[in-house]
């Protein structure tokens, strides 16, 4: 971990060293090796086997664990690996808490995959941290946070939660960190001991990867998380390793503009007459605003609103929209459009939707990075047609 760098130049450099390699290259070459020759029985350079640890990843490894001002870090085939992963340091009959508003799937993982290996999750509300301790139990051992929400974008207090549960050292806490990037929000700092990532979004940001991480500076959970990630063998390939690596060095360069875009669009919509209500943390509106700006160096590019009506307004919006994709998933340069209910989190049951505020005329917006002046045009033409079914 380099802390006396700052975050443009460790994303640039950590874990890049030329000297790792006998040419010098300025850009780790992809080690598309599956096995490595050994000097002897089982003395090696550091590698045996791909799934077990590959140079290309292993770089990519290093300059996430700086970028989030950890320790270790590790990658995985997906986010969702990556939350497959975690779970396996539970047995069965062990508790989760998990937040009720989280990425579809995520909230199908645990209540149809991991319930049924005998490991329990409840959904409650985290943005008070009574709660959190009123639903731990004896046998609880992992609190799952996602901070901002997809797609209601409700904050946890990560440092409020983690303070919490150091009365509960059995219990772990994990921080999906996708929605801020390591540039916006650095939860191992605020005290949780696990920031996970699907690295498919911001962190590489170019809609050509799929993969996921975790960074921890539990050298325990680290150990246990590796023969896990060996064991299971969800490991991401050394040429999405390089792409994300490459993605890593423009990421904070991307998130300035996110940002910039997000809280420009944000405005706009909020005072559009075909606009209900608008959610984004960088707005005094939010009702968690003060939340995020403790926690939070900045905001990414994720704007939710509601549009006035019903889902015919929402599709025409949608449909209506000619720079803005039409499209699941987030984060990168292009934008993005979607509508909950019928995409990213369609698998939620309708009843839990409706708690937690993903109706129908929600719409999710990636903010991209392109002109400014052809988003705000492009989203104006696309509410009025909205309103004129």
């Amino acid at each position: 971990m380099s802390v006396q760098k700052e975050f443009g130049t460790r994303a640039i450099h950590d874990g890049q060293d030329p000297d790792k390699w006998k040419h010098r290259a300025v850009v780790p070459p992809i080690s598309m090796s599956t096995t490595f020759q050994q000097f002897a029985p089982a003395e090696t350079a550091g590698f045996d086997y791909s799934r077990s640890g590959n140079p290309t990843r292993q770089c990519l490894e290093e300059c996430i664990a700086s970028l989030e001002c950890a320790k270790y870090a590790l990658c995985f085939a997906s986010g969702l690996a990556t939350t497959l992963n975690l779970v396996h340091l539970l047995n069965a009959g062990d508790h989760v808490v998990c937040f009720d508003d989280l990425y579809g799937g995520t909230n199908r993982y645990f209540r149809t995959c991991a319930a049924r290996m005998g490991i329990e999750p409840t959904f409650i509300d985290m943005r008070d941290v009574n709660e959190v301790e009123k639903a731990i139990r004896p046998n609880t051992k992992m609190v799952w946070i996602e901070t901002p929400t997809n797609p209601t974008m409700k904050l946890v207090d990560i440092e409020g939660v983690s303070k919490l549960l150091k009365k509960y050292p059995s219990i772990i806490s994990v921080v999906d960190n996708t929605f801020m990037s390591s540039y916006f929000q650095k939860p191992l700092t605020l005290g949780a001991d696990i920031a996970m990532h699907s690295l498919t979004k911001y962190m590489n940001g170019h809609s050509d990867v799929v993969m996921g991480a975790i960074a921890t500076n539990n050298k325990e959970i680290y150990e246990k998380l590796k023969y896990i990630q060996n064991s299971l063998g969800a490991v991401p390939s050394p040429f999405d390793c390089f792409l994300v690596n490459r993605g890593l060095k423009t990421l904070h360069l991307r998130m300035e503009r996110h940002m910039e875009n997000g809280m420009k669009v944000a405005e706009f919509l909020e005072g559009h007459p075909a606009v209900e209500k608008v959610i984004f943390p960088g707005l005094k509106s939010h009702p968690q605003y003060e939340l995020a700006k403790k926690q939070c160096s900045g905001y990414s590019g994720m704007v939710s609103f509601y549009v006035k009506g019903g889902l015919s307004e929402a599709k025409t919006f949608v449909q209506s929209l000619r720079i803005f994709l039409l499209a699941e998933s987030l984060g990168s340069v292009e934008s993005l459009a979607e509508i909950p209910s019928l995409m990213t989190h369609a698998s939620v049951p309708n009843d839990q939707r409706k708690k937690l505020g993903i109706s129908d005329n929600l719409i999710r917006l990636s903010v991209g990075v392109e002109s400014i002046k052809d988003l705000l045009e492009d989203l104006d033409q696309a509410l009025k047609k909205s309103q004129s079914v």
